[in-house]
């Protein structure tokens, strides 16, 4: 088994001793319980980290760890951005929870036309809050070492703009005519993918992102939930593309 992942601010350099403490200390020592001699990663999220061996635990938020070279993940390629539509309850963490655990690199919240559920003021900041603080727990779950963006919620607008800019941009729809285990996909670049909500993407919607340069494919025979549909088309693009490989 991999050793557990924990989160540090910042990472420069690596030895000879490094504290880990706070909450990600806590978690480490009373959680987890490591002791002397087990192996961690420490990782800032964004591509850096180090493998470390902990020296010792003290009290119940201290682990003192003897860290190894700084190490820096470079940036997969192509890179698989997912708009997803707002889903309703915390099916929206489930879906970013999953998602990073496949290994989606960026995550935009899309405040869809047909979408039951509305992120506004203070409501809309703490949702968006809970998607990354879930994106988070997910990246350390799943040993990853650099952790998806979760983007500001977008407007059909702004997720246009978004589309306009992909190296390949595709919107998961009934109407598609094409398998998108079949389309031709890049191997560097931008890979900007659309969810819809349950409610489906809206004709106006779809009018505008083809207007962007994304068309409509099909997942599968089934029809997925939008909470779990990204995860499902994710997979997918990982493997066709030999991330996975």
């Amino acid at each position: 088994m991999t050793a557990p992942v924990f989160v540090v601010e910042q990472i420069d350099r690596g030895g000879p001793q490094f504290v880990l403490d706070g909450p990600e200390g806590r978690h480490a020592v009373s959680v987890k319980r490591l002791r002397p001699g087990e192996d961690v990663v420490l990782t800032d999220g964004r591509g850096r980290w180090a493998e470390g061996v902990v020296r010792a635990a003290e009290g119940k938020d201290r682990l003192v760890v003897d860290l190894g070279a700084v190490e820096e993940e470079p940036e997969p390629q192509p890179r698989i951005t997912v708009v997803q539509a707002l889903p309703k309850g915390d099916r929206g963490e489930l879906a970013v929870e999953t998602m990073t655990e496949t290994g989606v690199d960026a995550i935009v919240p899309w405040a869809a036309s047909r979408c039951i559920t509305q992120w506004k003021g203070e409501r809309g900041l703490k949702a968006l809050a809970k998607w990354r603080a879930t994106a988070r727990e997910a990246g350390k779950q799943s040993r990853r070492v650099r952790f998806p963006e979760v983007a500001d919620a977008a407007s059909s607008k702004q997720v246009a703009a978004l589309l306009a800019k992909a190296d390949f941009a595709a919107v998961l729809h009934e109407s598609g005519e094409e398998p998108l285990a079949t389309v031709e996909l890049p191997t560097e670049g931008e890979i900007v993918l659309v969810v819809g909500p349950e409610g489906g993407v809206s004709p106006e919607e779809l009018a505008l992102f083809a207007e962007a340069g994304a068309k409509p494919y099909v997942l599968g025979r089934t029809v997925l939930r939008t909470s779990t549909a990204g995860t499902a088309a994710v997979a997918l693009l990982l493997g066709r593309t030999g991330r996975w490989s």
